[in-house]
């Protein structure tokens, strides 16, 4: 989702009623012409992160971390337009790129504008067309597939920004590998909306979600069984504590613990926001 300006403030980070710990946070400056707008973040192997933009565009780079295990650096090794499955540069309504998934061999991007997922061999590569959900074409306009996530079997969940009004519950588009269905939702809470979603290596579903005030966003995210229940609340922010986090990778460090990384939306307005990598620890 694109939004307008806004006041950003940069408070320090501090807990509400969370199970999870704050590592810490680095800003990145980019530094190349039309970087910026980053929504998805893939962690790769070997320490390599793949960021997709709303405007169309992927970024590859190397990742360093503090002592405390916190993003400290991230340096770009390659960059360029995500593409047409008939090898052309996406067209105006097609750009609009917000999650990242990997299945198998395969990434899978999901977009919202013109409602779509796609399956890449390699980001830099077109894509594959395969079969959509025909409630896709339903979604609401800049507030359609935003959240993406693929479990240890392959199996994808897709899920739209906005439920279509408060109270409703955000559906989970399943895809099986073979037909989509919509096997469950998950609560809507407030002015919270998705922004975000991974599976973790504890084989639940991490959903982050963000509010926007005046003054700013705060975020939250909350896990789930594989079936929509047991909800629990991983952490909340308060306002102004980070920037719009859009992109969202649940991993296990080496000391078996439960990780977030996460990155926000700049909107590209670096002068009122910020590109910047996120990290929380599950105790």
């Amino acid at each position: 989702m694109r939004l307008g300006p806004l006041l950003a403030l940069t408070l320090l980070p501090a807990s509400a009623a969370a199970e999870a710990v704050f590592l810490g946070s680095h800003v990145w400056d980019p530094g190349f012409d039309g970087a910026g707008g980053y929504s998805a973040l893939h962690l790769e192997a070997g320490g390599t992160a793949l960021l997709l933009s709303d405007r169309g565009h992927w970024v590859r780079g190397t990742l360093a971390r503090d002592a405390d295990g916190a993003v400290s650096a991230f340096r770009p090794t390659a960059h360029g337009p995500l593409l047409r499955s008939t090898g052309g540069t996406l067209q105006a309504g097609e750009t609009d790129a917000e999650a990242i998934a990997a299945a198998g061999d395969a990434l899978y991007v999901a977009y919202e504008g013109a409602h779509r997922v796609m399956r890449h061999a390699d980001i830099a590569t077109p894509p594959e067309r395969f079969t959509q959900d025909a409630g896709f074409d339903g979604l609401q306009e800049n507030s359609g597939l935003e959240a993406l996530a693929a479990d240890a079997d392959g199996t994808l969940y897709a899920i739209p920004e906005r439920s279509g009004g408060l109270g409703t519950p955000f559906p989970v588009y399943r895809f099986d590998g073979t037909t989509w269905s919509k096997p469950f939702t998950l609560r809507r809470d407030g002015r919270f909306l998705v922004s975000g979603a991974d599976i973790g290596p504890d084989g639940r579903l991490y959903l982050l979600e963000r509010d926007f005030a005046l003054l700013g966003f705060r975020s939250r995210v909350r896990s789930f069984d594989l079936d929509g229940r047991d909800e629990r609340l991983v952490f909340q922010s308060g306002i102004g504590v980070h920037d719009n986090l859009e992109g969202l990778e649940v991993w296990q460090d080496e000391s078996d613990r439960i990780r977030l990384t996460m990155i926000s939306d700049d909107n590209q307005r670096p002068l009122i926001q910020r590109t910047e990598f996120v990290d929380y620890v599950v105790e």
